[in-house]
């Protein structure tokens, strides 16, 4: 293939052509990672070997001298953040969703009592705006650092027709390391034990597809719209929107202390699908979840989305977290424990049930 310089030859003999002008700002890519360098940097861990801006992220993994892991086992999760940036859209605002791409990833892993070690991130757009990555990433490095964990690289991808003007896409992938004889993987979970709940922020990152519909489609809510029964913020009416951007909580700190204190035989991230389908992934066969209703509180913005949408008790059970963010299972002894650990470590929990004999489910009691 010829290289010629601009003009040379006979096709072509209109406007030049670039990847710019195909819709691709390859200056604003160098221009992204530039901005995002030191939110990356400070992140960073001690095991972290080399920069940004290499062709993958390094990370010695200490398997020799002192404070080695015997038999280190690796664990990895990806997720995304879902149609709530529709909400991030609507707002014109990006510094939060980025911690809730780290916690969705981070939450899975910490439930088979990995420590989180890095962490990648992959942004895609239609065209590159570099302060509104910038601010996602800021989001991001938030994330990683409540995580512990490093953000050791990552992709942003400019796709031009792709994606509608001012939007983006966010996904994650997170990995994580625990001895293999200290791997938790529910095969201890016996009847008897205690189910506790660790609060939610909210929403966090599962059901927007149905809040959506319920909230802007059928009743026209706006997400600057003041809704009292929310709560206040800065003196006054939080807005819907406020609401619904509240980050997911990263829940690895307080996990992985309660691992060092506690023996935790089974631990479950409530994401999509609710305690019906998270709370068996993170107990042994068989062996159910009995789940007294009523035994924590359930944060005002699913009273309001139930009752606007006229949705079923059953529908809301399966399709968010209903105040519960992360479920983990010890014995009944050890329960008031972890309930008062929790609580010096910030996060309000709740004994919410116990673990019976029988085919692996979850039954929740006490419904209205």
């Amino acid at each position: 293939m010829e290289l010629r310089r601009k003009g040379q030859g006979q096709e072509g003999k209109g406007e030049s052509l670039s990847y710019k002008a195909a819709g691709v700002d390859i200056e604003a890519g160098y221009e992204v990672v530039r901005r995002i360098k030191g939110l990356a940097r400070s992140t960073f861990r001690p095991e972290v070997v080399g920069d940004i801006g290499g062709f993958g992220g390094g990370f010695a993994l200490k398997v020799s001298g002192s404070g080695a892991m015997r038999n280190p086992v690796l664990v990895s999760g990806t997720d995304g953040v879902g149609t709530k940036l529709k909400i991030a859209f609507m707002m014109n605002k990006h510094d939060t969703v980025g911690v809730d791409v780290v916690a969705y990833c981070v939450n899975d892993i910490i439930c088979h009592g990995a420590e989180p070690l890095f962490f990648l991130d992959y942004f895609a757009c239609g065209k590159l705006d570099p302060a509104q990555a910038e601010d996602v990433v800021k989001g991001v490095a938030d994330g990683c650092r409540q995580a512990g964990c490093a953000l050791i690289g990552g992709e942003t991808a400019e796709m031009p027709g792709f994606y509608p003007e001012g939007e983006y896409d966010l996904a994650g992938f997170a990995v994580g390391v625990v001895e293999r004889n200290e791997l938790i993987d529910g095969s201890k979970v016996a009847p008897g034990d205690a189910i506790i709940g660790i609060a939610s922020s909210g929403l966090q990152s599962s059901g927007f597809s149905l809040t959506r519909k319920v909230l802007f489609d059928v009743a026209g809510y706006s997400v600057f719209d003041e809704v009292p029964e929310l709560g206040t913020i800065d003196g006054r009416a939080k807005t819907l929107g406020e609401e619904l951007l509240t980050p997911t909580l990263v829940y690895a700190r307080p996990v992985l202390q309660l691992r060092r204190d506690f023996e935790l035989r089974g631990i479950a991230n409530i994401s999509g699908g609710g305690l019906p389908e998270n709370l068996p992934r993170a107990m042994a066969e068989g062996t159910r979840a009995r789940i007294e209703w009523g035994t924590w509180p359930v944060h005002p913005i699913f009273d309001l989305i139930q009752r606007t949408g006229n949705i079923s008790g059953d529908e809301m059970i399966r399709t968010y977290n209903l105040g519960i963010g992360i479920a983990v299972i010890v014995d009944s002894e050890s329960a008031d424990g972890v309930v008062e650990a929790l609580a010096r470590m910030g996060h309000a929990a709740y004994i919410i049930g116990r673990v019976e004999e029988g085919p692996k489910g979850v039954e929740i009691v006490n419904l209205d």
